[in-house]
């Protein structure tokens, strides 16, 4: 089925931070992330966005919050709710939708892979302003998603004792080796810069 964004979106509403509350992944066998966070910034002087994420893994009992960042740029401006990652390493096209968004409560983002006329389903975001939403209120979203997308691939991400993570020490290069981290920094399949 085909992906598109909302119609009428307001780009501005939509930038801050959110929560993520649920993950969709294609690939992750079971993602165990938790306090994921996402900050929304538009740049007016290049027209780019950027979206910073923080996020912990739920086994790491030093609870260390590493950090990345996804930068896009809006193909056609009469569809500001289509973007395209401005990173070039890319084969292919990566694309990014927000589906559906109140601006204030809950939002849901997706990114697809748009490789040889075969678009992918990578990642979706289930956002919310506060630490967590309804269940109605996931159950509205989720039912946005494409139809052909397995809802078993979506998991929770856990939104509780988050405001006391140990910043991460860059200089230690044991913490993105030890519990498999190196795949964890390559989180939606995009590089993290951290």
């Amino acid at each position: 089925s085909q992906v598109g964004a909302i119609k009428n979106f307001d780009l501005e509403r939509m930038m801050g931070c959110w929560h993520v509350v649920q993950y969709y992944a294609s690939t992750e066998e079971l993602p165990e992330y938790a306090c994921m966070r996402s900050h929304f910034t538009f740049s007016k002087e290049d027209q780019h966005i950027t979206m910073n994420f923080s996020y912990i893994f739920a086994e790491d009992p030093l609870r260390e919050k590493l950090v990345g960042n996804i930068t896009w740029m809006i193909p056609k401006f009469e569809e500001p709710g289509h973007w395209q990652h401005t990173e070039d390493i890319y084969e292919g096209v990566y694309n990014t939708y927000v589906l559906d968004t109140d601006y204030d409560t809950w939002g849901l983002v997706m990114h697809c892979a748009e490789k040889m006329k075969h678009p992918r389903y990578l990642s979706a975001l289930l956002l919310a302003r506060k630490p967590s939403l309804a269940d109605n209120e996931i159950s509205f979203l989720r039912g946005k998603l494409p139809e052909d997308i397995d809802k078993s691939f979506m998991f929770d991400i856990g939104q509780g004792s988050c405001d006391h993570l140990m910043e991460s020490s860059q200089d230690d290069p044991l913490a993105y080796v030890v519990n498999g981290r190196q795949n964890g920094r390559e989180i939606f399949k995009l590089v993290n810069k951290l």
